[in-house]
């Protein structure tokens, strides 16, 4: 037994990409990613930045249903960078790969520093965004890799806001997927930079409370804030997604706004 570690080609969007990912250890994506991909629903030739992209499911999922998109995934760990690369060169891939590419980079990083390292201002018209999740007080998990894609850390949204508020263009969107405990620290990050916020919150199922929140909002916009109708997962006593999760993560939800 030599410990070299294993991955697995997954199938997203029955075989719209496909995403070569690591098995037993670290982030696997899943439907936090076709959700907060399917918040980007502009049909005209733009830029999107996918922020601590991992093995790159949300960048891929917009540009597999958008095709006058062109994506760039961003993200710190050389090892799930390069599971995005190999993703985007599978020849199941083909039909995207020359519209996604890849840069290594931290999204933290503030002025001269993130323009040299990519993130360049005012460059894109839409940034998608998956932070961390774990804070402080939960349980360590021993994956290092893992460890490292869900670790926050004081300030994460603001500073990953910032970045976001720095790359885009003015009127641009970002949209982001969380837990509803950091609804308030998100609203607090987007102060002056982002209006026109939009939150929907997520549940598993009716009369369950909701695990997750999509965001979204305008740079420069001065809108007010808006609660959308909750997006219910499961059909009761069922696993199996609702007809609504469907309409959602294949645009026929109309979140477009640009």
């Amino acid at each position: 037994m030599t410990g070299k570690p294993v991955d697995t080609v997954d199938a997203f969007h029955r075989g719209a990409f496909y995403l070569v990912q690591p098995k037993g250890r670290g982030h696997r994506s899943g439907m936090d990613a076709m959700l907060l991909a399917a918040l980007v629903a502009d049909g005209r030739p733009v830029r999107v930045a996918d922020l601590g992209a991992g093995a790159g499911a949300a960048g891929l999922a917009v540009a597999s249903r958008l095709p006058n998109t062109q994506v760039v995934l961003f993200e710190r760990s050389a090892e799930m960078a390069d599971y995005a690369r190999r993703s985007i060169f599978l020849p199941e891939n083909a039909h995207v790969a020359g519209r996604v590419s890849v840069v290594e980079a931290d999204v933290t990083l503030t002025a001269k520093a993130r323009n040299d390292a990519g993130l360049a201002d005012e460059s894109f018209h839409h940034v998608i965004m998956n932070p961390p999740f774990n804070d402080a007080g939960d349980r360590r998990t021993p994956d290092a890799l893992k460890a490292e894609a869900h670790a926050m850390t004081d300030g994460l949204f603001e500073s990953w806001i910032r970045t976001a508020g720095a790359i885009m263009i003015p009127g641009g969107q970002m949209s982001l997927i969380a837990r509803p405990q950091s609804i308030a620290e998100i609203i607090d990050a987007c102060g002056r930079r982002f209006g026109g916020i939009e939150i929907t919150a997520i549940h598993p199922r009716e009369r369950e409370s909701a695990v997750r929140i999509l965001v979204t909002a305008i740079k420069g916009s001065r809108a007010r804030l808006s609660l959308r109708a909750p997006l219910i997962m499961h059909e009761e006593g069922s696993h199996k997604f609702s007809p609504l999760v469907d309409d959602f993560n294949n645009g026929r939800a109309a979140y477009a706004r640009l």
